[in-house]
């Protein structure tokens, strides 16, 4: 690559930070004063993240999208950049529990509780995406999506949402329509009462359908699922049922994780 096509940009330097904007000429720099909030992107491949943050920066140009090799690099330059907005740590071909990544998850998302960790990762694998969320991943993007839908789903986590590919929907489904349900990963776990909300919920039912089928009242749907949200150390209802249906993958190995 010919450095002078991208200016004050120094080859020999192991991070780089790419500031961008390409419209009709991919040469423009950004204007600084245009980047409102910045997406880093963390990738120990210097040749991918400075790809994927010059294809990213063409899609969002009030977005300001850095590179880095690790997040004590990012920290060492935060002054210069726009507020954070998202962490998008790029695993590649790793598996999600090797010991370094899950760590690495854990870590971020411990540190920047405010800011949506999101992992993008080649394979789209259901129990791959539930350790994602169960360390504290807010979202979880397979590379097969195009450059422009990755970008639509980073702003869905900034959002408060949580993207999972429709493959892992696919695996509930199987999961929904085994001959084995509830009973037997579930025993020991929750009381009778919380297994039949727990099976609700894994079907995606509101908590009134929930209180109307089972005769309950609408506080008392509440109350339950707080409490099973509590057993299974998930925040929200989506993590609730990814989480549950881990439990059902493997075949209720996991329970003990949960008490």
């Amino acid at each position: 690559m010919n450095s002078a096509l991208i200016p004050n940009l120094d080859l020999r330097q192991e991070t780089v930070a790419l500031p961008l904007r390409l419209e009709n000429n991919p040469n423009t720099p950004a204007v600084p004063g245009r980047h409102t909030h910045s997406l880093v992107i963390l990738d120990n491949r210097e040749l991918d993240r400075q790809c994927l943050a010059q294809c990213m920066a063409a899609q969002k140009a009030d977005l300001q999208i850095l590179a880095f090799g690790s997040i004590e690099e990012w920290k060492q330059k935060r002054d210069e950049y726009p507020p954070l907005s998202a962490i998008l740590l790029n695993v590649g071909g790793k598996k999600i529990d090797e010991p370094t990544v899950s760590e690495q998850i854990r870590k971020l998302s411990s540190e920047f509780a405010s800011t949506p960790l999101i992992v993008l990762a080649d394979s789209d694998d259901f129990g791959q995406i539930v350790r994602a969320l169960e360390y504290g991943a807010k979202g979880f993007i397979p590379a097969s999506v195009s450059v422009s839908v990755c970008m639509e789903l980073i702003a869905l986590s900034v959002a408060g949402g949580i993207f999972v590919p429709a493959s892992a929907l696919f695996a509930m489904r199987h999961l929904l329509d085994s001959s084995n349900s509830t009973a037997r990963p579930l025993a020991g776990i929750f009381t009778d009462r919380q297994v039949e909300v727990v099976e609700a919920l894994r079907r995606g039912k509101a908590n009134k359908i929930i209180a109307y089928e089972l005769n309950l009242r609408e506080s008392t749907v509440k109350v339950h699922v707080r409490n099973i949200m509590k057993k299974v150390k998930a925040t929200n209802r989506t993590e609730v049922v990814f989480k549950l249906n881990d439990l059902f993958l493997s075949g209720g190995s996991a329970a003990n994780s949960l008490c």
